[in-house]
């Protein structure tokens, strides 16, 4: 054990000492020398059970010398399928066996020597302790998980169909219920921390507290209520002023969401789109997981040459069958052919990093490309809904198919390059985390400074792309034109309506934002309540599966809110509501849109929209 603290370890993932399975860890400590002692005692026999061979009446030098049994045992616990020493505690001091010293057949040592050669383990007994309290957890209660999110499922659609009927109460409802939801989370946490306050115990920092495998501890600390406490106070009053400055562009974004919910209520089929994108992304995982664990598993057993003298033959490949007698052993006789990993000298072992990357980088393109896929179907519906003079009679008669169809026969090349530039950066930003990871224990702060620049750099243009694509797509599915010339009017078109897209568009966003936190509450209330018992893995859960699922049946609403922006944006320039050119908005919608922006507007705003309309042209020319 005292070996396994070398750095070589680290690198090799081996102690260069001999191994041997048992069929359990020792729960003794004692020594060979002890046990050699009462050859004809109970011990001895225990002893030679943990040896190689059976060393018969051989002397104490020259079994250690032939390393045919170790030179000591401890008392030992099994974890993951290795033993390790069984440390304890008295007060401050280390102890093995309950003993704060042990005989390794040669001197006394102290206990404490041991940590050195296991700290290696420590992160990953503590990992596995918690991933198995979690599993644990799971398998009690996932008909409790799977109940709540049905009731999301339940709650989301409800509030759709709310929203297409009374989208301007539902609205004003949703944001009250979220400020009473926080009120509430804050009301209950508070009393949590009082009533902790002449508790034994409660009044300890998180810090002096450390990592607890069970997270159910830190329930029982009053500073974490008090970080939970700051938390949804902070929410709540950036939700209040956020609202108080929007309050006029609220009335804005109702007369929006009406007209996405009736856009909606003539699709109703596009609700349940994510499911088939949701599909889709699970045949990517899985094919994408399918393939690391082949490449990861395709190497074979690597076996080396380790020793604990100086020897020429250190580190080399071996071959364990035939190392007695080969050159090796007889230039390093006290050195072992040990395994040392899964790997190959081949030209594909050593690139086999390079095609784990490719494999990420495939995933991410084709992860993009459902998401994609989905974006301009549902794009493509909706713009069929406001281009439609009579509205809906001149729509067709199943709108999400034909704009599925339209999109997989005339525009997967348009789809598929629009994936590719955002896989590009995404894989970038993955090449950046793994050389910072690389680079943990460095301590050149240029380097430092450099890298974390160039991360917030690729995070930046990652959310550009993504809002670009977002709404070329539409563009694409509006005028069926190529992906760059698509990209650049959509980008143009924006620029023109940037106050639009600011008072509009955003602020719809917003509030569909609020209506997934109140389903997300409402849930997670709703769990509290009635399976109080249930530990905080399983609430965890419920919370993020519940988001999910809402952020799912949302997700098609704000893609119908950018759609029918982004076509009234251009109905706006291509049309002047006149007989010959009338506009294929709703009156109400144009009414109250007109009304508000065009106040908005400043001369120098009107200005730049005219410049950027004749560059748009020019470059068009």
């Amino acid at each position: 054990m005292m070996k396994c603290a070398s750095p070589m370890v680290l690198l090799e993932f081996q102690c260069p000492t001999p191994q041997v399975c048992v069929e359990k860890c020792p729960d003794r400590t004692m020594t060979l020398v002890t046990a050699v002692g009462k050859i004809e005692s109970e011990d001895w026999g225990y002893y030679k059970s943990y040896c190689r061979a059976d060393p018969g009446t051989k002397s104490v030098p020259q079994i250690l010398q032939e390393k045919l049994c170790p030179a000591y045992l401890i008392s030992s616990k099994p974890f993951l399928q290795r033993c390790f020493p069984s440390l304890g505690k008295k007060g401050e001091v280390i102890t093995v066996g309950d003993q704060e010293t042990f005989n390794d057949g040669d001197k006394i040592r102290d206990a404490k020597d041991l940590v050195a050669g296991m700290k290696n383990a420590t992160i990953v007994m503590e990992g596995r302790q918690v991933a198995m309290k979690i599993f644990e957890d799971y398998t009690k209660s996932w008909y409790w998980i799977l109940i709540c999110l049905l009731i999301a499922v339940v709650v989301s659609l409800i509030f759709i169909v709310l929203l297409r009927y009374l989208a301007g109460i539902m609205v004003w409802v949703m944001i009250v219920m979220v400020i009473a939801v926080f009120a509430y989370g804050i009301v209950h946490c508070s009393i949590k921390y009082v009533n902790l306050k002449d508790t034994p115990g409660a009044n300890i920092t998180l810090q002096q507290l450390g990592f607890q495998p069970d997270f159910s501890v830190y329930l029982h600390i009053r500073q974490t209520w008090l970080a939970f406490i700051i938390i949804l106070a902070i929410l709540e009053v950036i939700i209040i002023i956020v609202l108080i400055f929007l309050r006029n562009r609220i009335r804005i974004a109702v007369e929006l969401m009406k007209e996405a919910s009736r856009a909606v209520g003539y699709v109703m089929s596009s609700l349940f789109y994510p499911i088939f994108t949701f599909f889709l992304l699970t045949i990517v995982i899985a094919y994408w997981g399918v393939t690391a664990v082949f490449l990861s598993t395709s190497s074979e057993p690597v076996y080396k040459v380790f020793n604990e003298t100086v020897c020429p033959h250190a580190r080399e490949t071996c071959i364990p069958e035939n190392f007695t007698l080969s050159n090796m052993k007889r230039d390093c006789p006290r050195s072992e052919c040990l395994f040392a990993f899964y790997g190959g000298e081949t030209p594909y072992h050593k690139y086999l990093i390079f095609l784990q990357f490719y494999n990420v980088f495939l995933f991410f393109w084709c992860a993009n490309f459902v998401t994609a896929l989905g974006q301009m179907t549902l794009a493509g519906a909706f713009a069929s809904y406001y281009w439609a003079p009579n509205k809906p009679n001149d729509m067709p008669a199943f709108p999400l198919c034909a704009s599925l169809g339209r999109s997989l026969r005339y525009h997967t090349g348009s789809l598929a390059f629009g994936s590719l530039i955002l896989a590009i950066v995404q894989i970038i930003r993955v090449l950046l985390e793994y050389i910072d990871h690389k680079l943990k224990g460095a301590e050149n702060k240029f380097a430092k400074f450099l890298l974390c620049c160039l991360k917030c750099c690729f995070w930046c243009l990652e959310k550009f792309i993504k809002f670009m694509n977002r709404n070329t797509y539409i563009m694409v599915a509006i005028y069926g034109k190529n992906f760059c010339r698509s990209a650049r009017d959509a980008f143009f078109l924006l620029m023109r309506n940037v106050i639009r897209v600011v008072v509009l568009d955003k602020v719809t966003d917003f509030i569909l934002f609020l209506g997934k936190l109140l389903i997300v509450g409402l849930v997670g209330k709703f769990f509290f309540f009635f399976f109080f018992n249930q530990r905080e893995n399983e609430i965890m859960t419920v919370l993020v599966g519940s988001y999910l699922i809402a952020h799912g049946f949302f997700s098609v609403y704000a893609m119908c809110v950018d759609t029918l922006f982004l076509c009234f944006c251009e109905d706006l320039e291509r049309n002047d509501g006149s007989a010959t050119r009338p506009y294929y908005m709703t009156t109400e919608l144009h009414d109250i849109l007109m009304k508000d922006t065009d106040a908005a507007q400043t001369p120098t705003s009107r200005d730049m929209a005219m410049q950027l309309a004749a560059l748009d042209k020019t470059m068009e020319n």
